[in-house]
C-alpha cells in the first residue's frame, strides 16, 4: 500500500499544508480529524471499492469497512475561505474528507474526478431542502384508540341482545 503522507493527512503544527488527495493514485492511507476518537485522529484507507476507517475510542481499537457504493455521494462543504470536498455517508461520523482548498476551479475539477471515479453523484448541499414530513403507513395508524375499542364491544353486546329479542318475537 502506498502512502501519501507528503501531501495529505493531519498537518503538523505550523504547517500551511491542507488535505489534498490524488484520485488517480489509489489506494491511499491518511490520517483525518475525528472529534470522538482518542488523540482526535482516525486512520483512513481509501480504495476504489471500499473505505476502511481505523480509530480508537477509550482504548478500544476498531476498524470499520464500508463499501464505496454505501456512500450517498461527493459533496462540497464549507464557506468562502476554505471549502472541503467530502465523501458523504448517511452516518456523519463515516464521511471522509478528500480535499480542502480555497481555489474554486480546483475544487470543481476534483469534484468531477472523484464523482466519476467512485460512480457517485455530485451533491450540492447548499441547495438542500428539508425532507418532507413522512406519513405513517402501518397497521396501527388505522386502529382505533383502546377506550373506543372497549365501547365497541359493549355496543355489540347490546346489538346481540336486540337481535335475540327480534328472533323471539319473529318466532311467536
Amino acid at each position: 500500500m502506498r502512502r501519501q503522507t507528503a501531501t495529505c493527512g493531519v498537518t503538523p503544527d505550523g504547517s500551511g499544508r491542507s488535505l489534498r488527495l490524488d484520485p488517480l493514485s489509489l489506494p491511499v492511507r491518511f490520517d483525518a480529524h475525528d472529534a470522538r476518537a482518542d488523540g482526535y485522529t482516525r486512520q483512513i484507507e481509501l480504495h476504489r471499492e471500499r473505505v476502511v476507517l481505523r480509530r480508537a475510542v477509550r482504548g478500544m481499537q476498531m476498524a470499520i469497512n464500508v463499501r464505496v457504493s454505501d456512500f450517498t455521494g461527493v459533496a462540497l462543504r464549507g464557506n468562502d475561505e476554505a471549502q472541503t470536498l467530502v465523501l458523504v455517508h448517511r452516518d456523519p461520523s463515516l464521511s471522509v474528507p478528500l480535499l480542502v482548498s480555497a481555489d474554486g476551479d480546483e475544487l470543481n475539477e476534483a469534484w468531477a474526478i472523484w464523482s466519476e471515479l467512485f460512480a457517485l453523484p455530485q451533491l450540492d448541499e447548499g441547495a438542500r431542502k428539508p425532507a418532507p414530513r413522512r406519513r405513517r403507513c402501518n397497521a396501527i395508524r388505522a386502529r382505533r384508540p383502546k377506550f373506543l375499542m372497549r365501547r365497541r364491544t359493549a355496543m355489540s353486546r347490546e346489538l346481540s341482545v336486540h337481535r335475540a329479542e327480534r328472533e323471539i318475537i319473529a318466532r311467536n
